[in-house]
């Protein structure tokens, strides 16, 4: 697939990203139906009826290409696909249940271990963004189209982390002050990967955890950005292994979080 390729595929997505956003926010609105899976986390009837929506529409776009989705998957079945799509449908199932407005709806494309194509609906905070190649990330919000650079919007000498828990471990913490870190933020989901393809945060640090379709689609939004992503031991971040997880990871917004 070429560059126009993968522009057409990521925008032909966009409407069904919000199709699938306003459906998870009248399914929350209605009382959602929970079950908790084989891992013991929720899933909603909302996730449900998004990952369909979703899915249903990549099949269209790509047949030839398969689908990895967390509703659905085998994890006891080794992924071998070198070109693959990673679905996670609700990114923060339990921030949704609980109504609040963090949760994001995800797809990435991955080609040859690097998520290619990247698409992360945030409904509640009315953002979707999206990316199909290096220097190709967008944010649409209010109807308007923003590309994105991971342009510093703190004030020089301010470094504001993202944590995915209230209190980071000891590590976390050491790595963080590698980096002159002021202040840390709470933020769930994919969400984090987002804000600092935006700029409004520089830094995300996190010991290994959650699975590839947790973190693909915001990992090309950010790239795609500008952002250096790499585990805590500065080795490359890649997709495709076989059994999903997720190693380490850094993300920061640029090398100079000053800059």
């Amino acid at each position: 697939m070429n560059k126009n390729d993968l522009e057409r595929i990521a925008k032909d997505l966009l409407d069904t990203f919000n199709y699938a956003g306003e459906e998870s926010i009248k399914l929350y609105s209605q009382g959602l139906q929970i079950k908790i899976k084989n891992d013991k986390s929720p899933v909603s009837n909302g996730d449900l009826r998004v990952n369909d929506l979703i899915t249903k529409k990549i099949s269209k776009l790509t047949p030839e290409i398969n689908i990895v989705s967390e509703e659905t998957v085998d994890i006891s079945k080794k992924n071998k696909s070198r070109i693959f799509w990673l679905i996670d449908p609700i990114d923060g199932t339990k921030e949704y249940i609980a109504g609040k407005d963090e949760y994001t709806l995800n797809a990435a494309l991955i080609i040859n271990t690097v998520p290619v194509i990247g698409v992360v609906g945030v409904p509640k905070k009315n953002r979707l963004f999206f990316s199909y190649a290096p220097g190709e990330s967008y944010l649409i919000e209010n109807n308007e189209t923003k590309k994105l650079f991971c342009e510093k919007k703190q004030p020089k000498g301010k470094i504001v982390a993202l944590s995915s828990v209230s209190k980071p471990s000891d590590l976390i913490m050491k790595k963080l002050k590698e980096y002159n870190v002021t202040s840390i933020v709470k933020m769930a989901s994919s969400y984090k990967f987002c804000v600092i393809a935006t700029g409004e945060y520089d830094i995300y640090a996190a010991r290994e955890r959650a699975n590839e379709w947790d973190y693909a689609a915001g990992h090309a939004v950010a790239q795609n950005a500008g952002a250096i992503i790499k585990t805590l031991e500065e080795k490359p971040f890649l997709y495709g292994k076989e059994d999903y997880k997720n190693p380490s990871l850094l993300i920061k917004r640029a090398k100079n979080l000053n800059d």
